[in-house]
């Protein structure tokens, strides 16, 4: 009778243990489910595959225009903000009607910044330019350029800066080729964008034009 009492008693400890263990487990897997992955160092889930970043000083007056074209020959700029798969996301006049609302007042924004994004990839050349659309002095402008390469991660493919020193100047700050998502190629070659926009057999100042190309040619 003993034994039995005993043998039962161990049945119940035995029972009562598995029961925790289950429970502690259950509770462990829950833990972890809940823990979040440590993110990647430099990874961006972003749909943009290539940001372009123009800058002009702050608080300066003139309107700069950026020109992109992309491999197949469409031209993202002021008048044509959508293009293909390029979109020009800020379009900034200098400081005409630049301000920003603040505690319900108007307060001027003095920064100068227009941006074009890529949302797709196609192999061809890209081709980016600047464009003095109005100056107000006749003070060179300092213009800063840098296009970035979005995914896997970020990687800036140009850095740098160019001086633009009238109405109507347009310098060619980058083209490079893309070649099964690598840059092959990186120069500046002149390129007009802005002619290639415009009415056939018109010539931008400096050069005539092969209006198919848009080429310049000294």
């Amino acid at each position: 009778m003993f034994e039995d009492i005993r043998d039962g008693e161990y049945d119940a400890f035995t029972d009562l243990l598995f029961n925790a263990l289950v429970g502690f487990a259950f509770m462990f897997f829950i833990a972890f489910a809940m823990i979040n992955p440590v993110a990647e160092t430099g990874k961006i889930d972003t749909e943009v595959e290539i940001l372009i970043t123009v800058r002009w000083p702050d608080g300066n007056e003139d309107d700069i225009d950026v020109y992109v074209e992309d491999p197949v020959g469409n031209i993202v700029w002021y008048h044509e903000r959508e293009a293909g798969l390029m979109h020009l996301d800020r379009d900034d006049r200098g400081q005409f009607k630049d301000v920003l609302l603040v505690n319900g007042q108007e307060v001027e924004n003095p920064l100068n910044q227009e941006t074009v994004s890529v949302r797709g990839l196609m192999n061809g050349e890209y081709v980016v330019n600047v464009v003095h659309f109005i100056a107000t002095s006749t003070d060179p402008v300092p213009v800063t350029v840098k296009i970035e390469k979005m995914n896997p991660s970020v990687r800036v493919v140009y850095y740098g800066e160019v001086e633009l020193g009238g109405t109507g100047e347009e310098v060619t700050v980058a083209r490079f080729t893309l070649e099964d998502d690598e840059i092959v190629d990186l120069n500046n070659r002149p390129k007009s964008l802005v002619e290639l926009t415009r009415t056939a057999g018109r010539n931008t100042p400096g050069g005539a034009q092969d209006v198919g190309s848009g080429e310049v040619v000294e």
